[in-house]
């Protein structure tokens, strides 16, 4: 608030103006006092009302002022630090001070976001910031106020631009991009994904060329070595138009927040860049969403309008405050997948109890297709069973922090007993641990 003040004094209207006022009230009130200042107080009144109409016609005299536009994209990735510009040009003949205030959607709440500039005559200058959106929806962005100044800085005139415009939110495309890239030039281990040791190789053929070094020696190809008269090796592929299922939670459980954003949008975030990266690998991708019941269902496809579908859904979709019904997600994954698939399902268990009600409805999707469970650590109780206790309050809140942290390994454990694989992540690392797991079962050829 303090600074919201300061920033207000000091453009409306200039501090030049407030002092010049004070100096001709102080001579007239000195004149009565001190005979021998004479006509001095006149003359500083009529200097200082003359300044104030050369600021004036500085100001409001040019037909042609200032030009604003503020630069929005087509729509917000949900999660990542998304640059806005504002683009001036100066066509005063002289150099100007500026004060800006853009009038940015109230989801953000900043009330302090005021840029200050110098512009010289017909200057050009672009104004950059980053606004992190943290919620999925529609953001209003207002007016773009400019306040102007000339050097003599007794006037102030604001300049509205600009009108009411709306940005949609959608899940994180900016870091569906980054990945998309890095897998494009072989980079994915820069953003944690690793290289994977293929096992065997798969038997879908692809090709027989020529030998080079590194080629397994297992895969020679000795009718074709006869017939060229040089070493011939056969190529595999990895097995293509595998169906991959991301399922994700809506109940109250993904609801829990973590650094301003949802369980549920890591999830969201995280399911787009799997379907990207399926994609990527010719496989289909295909999407279900359920809370108290079965809510979106994108059957699994590889078409290149699959990923705009899916973006469109997630965009949507939102939490809901019952817990999941496992029965019409069994029922409905029986009559949707036709044909073995990679299930990816996105929940979060914070007790035995919670996963021990779910189970037995896992166990029966699992007999039918690979099932991969991907659930969160609870980083604030891992850190809090970390720390060192204090006192004896502190004792007690450590052990059942503890106590929690180790309930979730054993629901790993358990998971891993009736043949169900897990994920246990924390939330900022699920898209590259999910990543890694689903490059590590195609390359078992699991599915």
């Amino acid at each position: 608030m303090k600074k919201l003040f300061q920033t207000y004094k000091d453009l409306f209207p200039g501090k030049r103006l407030f002092a010049g006022a004070g100096v001709c009230v102080s001579l007239f009130l000195f004149s009565f006092f001190l005979p021998w200042l004479g006509d001095l107080p006149y003359i500083c009144f009529w200097v200082f009302v003359l300044l104030l109409f050369i600021d004036l016609l500085l100001l409001y005299a040019s037909r042609k002022t200032v030009f604003l536009r503020r630069e929005l994209p087509d729509r917000l990735s949900n999660g990542d630090d998304n640059e806005i510009n504002v683009y001036l040009e100066n066509f005063y003949h002289f150099g100007i001070r500026i004060g800006l205030i853009d009038e940015i959607p109230f989801q953000f709440q900043k009330r302090d976001l005021w840029f200050r500039a110098v512009l010289h005559a017909a200057e050009r200058k672009t104004i950059r910031y980053i606004l992190r959106p943290t919620k999925r929806g529609e953001y209003s962005f207002g007016q773009t106020r400019l306040y102007v100044q000339s050097p003599l800085g007794l006037i102030t005139r604001r300049f509205n631009f600009g009108k009411e415009e709306m940005v949609p939110v959608y899940p994180s495309f900016l870091q569906l991009r980054k990945y998309e890239l890095m897998a494009i030039s072989n980079r994915l281990n820069e953003v944690g994904v690793k290289k994977i040791r293929r096992i065997g190789h798969s038997l879908e053929f692809d090709q027989v060329k020529t030998y080079v070094q590194g080629d397994d020696y297992r895969t020679i190809n000795w009718q074709a070595t006869a017939r060229r008269g040089e070493l011939m090796v056969n190529s595999f592929t990895d097995e293509k138009a595998q169906h991959v299922y991301c399922v994700i939670d809506k109940s109250r459980s993904m609801k829990m927040p973590f650094e301003g954003m949802s369980l549920l949008d890591y999830a969201i975030n995280a399911s787009l860049v799997l379907a990207n990266v399926a994609l990527l690998k010719e496989d289909k991708a295909g999407l279900i969403t359920v809370s108290e019941d079965v809510g979106s269902v994108v059957p699994a496809d590889r078409r290149p309008a699959q990923l705009g579908r899916i973006m469109e859904v997630l965009y949507r979709e939102k939490t809901r405050y019952l817990e999941p019904n496992m029965e019409a997600l069994y029922s409905k994954v029986r009559s949707v997948l036709k044909q073995r698939s990679l299930i990816v399902f996105f929940t979060n268990f914070e007790s035995m109890s919670a996963l021990q009600r779910q189970l037995p409805y896992l166990k029966r999707l699992a007999k039918f297709h690979l099932l991969l469970i991907v659930f969160f650590e609870n980083t604030e109780l891992t850190k809090v069973s970390t720390d060192e206790a204090i006192d004896v309050e502190g004792i007690y809140i450590k052990t059942i922090a503890a106590k929690f942290a180790y309930e979730k390994k054993l629901m790993v454990k358990e998971l891993a007993r009736h043949g169900i694989l897990s994920v246990l992540t924390p939330p900022e690392k699920l898209t590259v641990s999910v990543v890694n797991r689903y490059l590590a079962i195609k390359a078992q050829q699991r599915i």
